[in-house]
């Protein structure tokens, strides 16, 4: 074998000048990063593993070669630190009516869930019903109005009523935000609830196998667990045979909510007779991971103190099941080829010979897939003041296997960033079009909801349905998404990932060098909610 490799070499040296020049150097080069990233000796870059702090390190090395600085504070890597947390007991509840004690049984009335971070949490206190929880003033809509929850356990509906916006529907069916509403109100703990309609989806037996499920989080600076909301956390799930005993001899019947909730009416609400004694007990585990962050200095004297971020998760879902033998799930379009066009970029601005008038923060993000954490963290604890940060482009697994002719915006429509876009595509011959699947919610589903939350105007920019597109999405999404077939092997449209390239470099450029800083749409409910800039 060796010998044999010996011989062949001189000729495999000859030919490999002529096959490089089949392919265009910037494509060739975008396609040098995802061939690196998403090779199978990275095995699927998982947060908190070797293999991601190897793919972090390679980000690192590729945006100092393209002129960027260190941008953390004391080098190329913001620490994080991941937290994985489970119930670690089946807990046992007692429902008091009347001086009787009513005990609720596990499995059966209901599970405990994870509730915070802390390595316990018990909780007594009366009973409030507040619907689906949800304050949405623009809508009409206030979930708690004529309601005393100070003090109190509020137990919530899954989900959301019936004719919000998909993307507000998507903020508040998050049982996260129920929780923050609630803490906001003075409740001190949220059950959520089986309604009818859940019931039909996944009823609460299916879901019993799960309840010591992981959920994920990160610590902050001081080694303290996130919890999203701390005061009143979520603390279990009450299947049916538990709703008939919590509901039992209150004015809110259980018989009038269910029929209220199939008509798509306002739910009755108020409090429950009663007081429930709850606990629920957690283990946690940690795992070291990092963001990586390279800076582009703005040249403009007060510009230079605003930041732009570009933003792209890097890392995949590891090694899991095999599927045909293979059980690297490489993640070459989810998300290595974002990051390979965020180095690109970088590349164009060098190349440039102009720095931008604003600064720009090149940020490769880890843990995304384990819940937008390095995001979150990111927003949390910004290595430049907050305020400062005026808009974030977010790159994540754009679908690059056909001719590129539209994109999707998500977000776009919901700030200046929008027209800026939308601009740069026309220049590139793209149309911008809507979300064919506002049902999917993709508009919380990736890291720019982080800055969204942080009120920064934010966008993720996607490869839209035109042309060919609809089907090559819908065929990646049902036989590679998450599997071990997102790998470099894919029918690639390289000369659609320079495009894809040349766009976001355009955007990137208009918005450090414009005049004015990005704003939110005057009364977007998105900027409104977070108190983000020219948003009211």
């Amino acid at each position: 074998m060796r010998k044999s490799f010996r011989i062949l070499l001189p000729f495999l040296l000859l030919a490999a000048p002529a096959a490089a020049q089949e392919m265009p150097a910037d494509q060739a080069a975008l396609k040098s990063h995802v061939q690196f990233l998403a090779s199978d000796a990275l095995r699927g870059r998982e947060a908190g593993t070797p293999d991601f702090d190897v793919a972090a390190e390679y980000m690192a090395a590729q945006m100092m070669a393209r002129g960027l600085k260190p941008g953390a504070e004391g080098g190329w890597f913001q620490p994080v630190k991941l937290t994985t947390y489970k119930p670690s007991e089946k807990a046992k509840w007692t429902l008091t009516r009347g001086g009787t004690a009513i005990p609720l049984q596990f499995g059966i009335d209901f599970i405990n869930t994870t509730a915070s971070a802390a390595p316990s949490f018990t909780v007594e206190g009366g009973i409030v019903f507040a619907g689906y929880g949800v304050v949405y003033s623009q809508g009409g809509i206030d979930d708690y109005k004529g309601l005393d929850v100070r003090g109190k356990i509020v137990a919530l509906f899954p989900g959301t009523p019936r004719g919000l916006p998909s993307e507000v529907a998507a903020h508040f069916g998050d049982d996260d935000q129920k929780a923050r509403l609630a803490q906001a109100r003075g409740a001190k703990a949220v059950l959520i609830v089986e309604s009818p309609s859940r019931r039909a989806q996944f009823p609460f037996e299916a879901v019993v196998p799960y309840w010591d499920y992981e959920r994920s989080g990160w610590a902050g600076p001081d080694g303290k667990p996130n919890t999203p909301a701390p005061g009143a956390p979520i603390v279990g799930y009450i299947g049916p045979a538990g709703a008939e005993k919590l509901f039992a001899g209150s004015r809110v019947k259980w018989n009038d909510l269910a029929a209220a909730e199939r008509k798509g009416g306002k739910l009755p609400t108020g409090p429950l007779i009663g007081t429930l004694a709850a606990s629920t007990k957690v283990s946690l585990r940690t795992a070291a991971s990092r963001n990586v962050v390279g800076l582009l200095e703005g040249s403009d004297p007060v510009l230079r103190h605003e930041y732009i971020v570009l933003s792209a998760h890097l890392d995949h879902v590891g090694v899991g099941d095999a599927v045909h033998g293979d059980r690297i799930y490489n993640g070459a379009m989810d998300n290595a080829v974002g990051n390979s066009i965020m180095l690109e970029v970088a590349r164009a601005f060098e190349r440039s010979g102009k720095r931008p008038r604003r600064s720009i923060l090149f940020v490769s993000l880890t843990a995304e897939e384990s819940g937008l954490i390095g995001s979150d963290y990111f927003t949390h604890f910004p290595v430049v003041p907050k305020g400062r940060i005026v808009a974030d482009i977010n790159m994540d697994m754009p679908i690059l296997t056909y001719p590129l002719e539209d994109i999707v915006v998500l977000g776009g429509e919901r700030s200046s960033l929008g027209p800026v876009i939308a601009k740069a595509a026309a220049d590139e011959g793209l149309k911008v079009v809507p979300d064919p699947s506002p049902e999917e919610m993709f508009f919380v589903r990736s890291d720019h909801y982080s800055f969204v939350k942080a009120g920064i105007p934010a966008v993720s920019i996607d490869t839209g349905p035109g042309g060919a597109g609809a089907e090559a999405q819908k065929k990646f999404l049902a036989e590679n998404y998450h599997k071990p077939s997102d790998q470099i092997d894919l029918p690639f449209d390289w000369a659609s990932v320079a495009k894809f390239a040349r766009l976001n470099y355009a955007v990137a450029r208009a918005l450090a060098d414009a005049d004015q800083r990005p704003r939110w749409n005057k009364g977007d409910f998105f900027g409104v909610t977070f108190d983000g800039y020219g948003a009211k």
